[in-house]
């Protein structure tokens, strides 16, 4: 295999980057690529969001406890880790244009799947389909912003596309209750996993690589391509897993993503528990956490760039934005504590932000350290430990709330999971620089 080109991390501020008074010359139809990425993720996060929000009156008519709910939330879990696992690679061979289509075509029929059953089981396997689809979005969204996007604008298009994850969130509790509770649970499934079809014919129509595009200027693809050039051969995973930041991007979502998890399927449950909130109650708090999440992925994307600007190194700038985000998700560790709803909902939202700030900032750190042609691998081997630490934890904690222990463990536990993922991050990546996969 080709030797890849060694790249500096800190290239956006070299001389070998077009500047910044220049960027807004070369066009912007980038941009564009970036909203399609931001309504895919709306959409993926909308379709799995609807069985949270639905859980309580499900509960109700189905007849499960805590512990089989957490099993339901197992089984997307553990093939979402699937999906993940196999997407990134398969992209990376197949291309973005056919990859990113199948895998939002399998989630939205999944989706639209929750319609037909009514067991325990059958939601059981309407959640493994959605979570095998729904495992290529983020990969696909990584790769794609590694094609069009210069290092210097990496972190805040992840930021703007990621965002669609506390849209989709926020939508869901506010679109899923009037739906279900005026023709039925079963059209919410039908309506949202009909979004995707939408979606998929606005990317055939519009999708190409930079270099294909025919709405791409020569200044714009040059600024695309104004970072050293890499190889454009494939990548085998063993050449992947050799490497120290492989593992270290892996735990650091294996560690910190169970938390995310948690505030999206559980969340509609815990105001329902502790503050006798109804489905048709609890909407607002869930938008005003999500939406504050949206607040949180933009910020978490800008940020870095801004340490850039003043002149920080790469290492400095992405670590520096990760402890911030760290330090601002420890207070979660008093949410269940709080008698006020709104105070509960005050802390939930200033770690729901941090979460996504250092999620934008854990996704772009694979394309600060790897070449394009593996970065759709590495995303989603990265999302494959965040599934896995999800699934782990969901059996844990439909347990501990079984056992009347109640949401403190919970929320203690995932108060402290940033700053031991950054620890570790730190011990085994002392210094963000390009690998070498030959």
């Amino acid at each position: 295999m080709a030797k890849p080109a060694r790249i500096n991390p800190t290239a956006e501020l070299s001389g070998s980057a077009i500047p910044n008074d220049a960027a807004a010359l070369v066009g912007h139809y980038r941009w564009v690529i970036c909203a399609l990425l931001f309504f895919a993720t709306t959409i993926n996060y909308l379709d799995r969001q609807v069985l949270g929000v639905l859980a309580p009156l499900l509960q109700k008519q189905i007849g499960w406890d805590e512990a089989q709910y957490s099993y339901i939330v197992a089984f997307f879990q553990a093939a979402y880790a699937i999906g993940l696992l196999l997407s990134g690679n398969i992209i990376d061979r197949v291309g973005l244009r056919i990859g990113y289509a199948a895998a939002l075509g399998l989630w939205s029929l999944a989706t639209m799947g929750h319609a037909l059953v009514r067991t325990v089981s059958g939601f059981a396997a309407a959640r493994f389909a959605l979570g095998l689809g729904e495992g290529g979005n983020f990969p696909a969204a990584v790769k794609t912003v590694a094609e069009w996007f210069p290092r210097k604008e990496r972190a805040l298009a992840t930021g703007i596309f990621n965002s669609g994850t506390n849209v989709g969130a926020t939508v869901a509790p506010l679109a899923v209750p009037w739906i279900a509770l005026r023709i039925g649970w079963q059209w919410a499934f039908i309506f949202t996993g009909l979004l995707g079809a939408v979606w998929l014919l606005a990317w055939v129509a519009i999708y190409r690589t930079p270099r294909s595009h025919h709405k791409v200027s020569s200044a714009e693809l040059e600024y695309i391509d104004s970072d050293p050039p890499e190889t454009a051969d494939k990548v085998q995973w063993s050449h992947l897993l050799v490497h120290r930041q492989t593992w270290a991007i892996l735990i650091g979502k294996l560690i910190t993503d169970p938390t995310w998890w948690f505030l999206l399927f559980w969340l509609p449950k815990f105001f329902n528990t502790n503050y006798n909130l109804s489905i048709s109650e609890f909407g607002l708090p869930l938008v005003v956490i999500y939406n504050a999440a949206t607040v949180g992925s933009v910020a978490g994307g800008w940020l870095p760039k801004k340490f850039l600007a003043m002149g920080w190194p790469l290492n400095h700038a992405r670590k520096g934005t990760m402890l911030i985000c760290a330090v601002a998700a420890a207070p979660i560790i008093f949410a269940a504590n709080i008698h006020s709803v709104w105070g509960a909902v005050a802390i939930i939202s200033v770690a729901a932000a941090a979460h996504q700030g250092w999620s934008a900032n854990i996704y772009t750190l694979i394309s600060d350290i790897f070449p394009r042609c593996a970065v759709g691998s590495i995303a989603g081997i990265a999302g494959f430990g965040g599934a896995i630490g999800g699934m782990s934890a969901a059996p844990v904690i439909g347990h501990v709330l079984k056992m009347n222990l109640g949401y403190g463990p919970v929320f203690t536990i995932a108060g402290c999971t940033y700053l031991t993922a950054l620890l570790i991050l730190q011990l085994m990546v002392p210094k963000i620089e390009a690998v070498n996969l030959d």
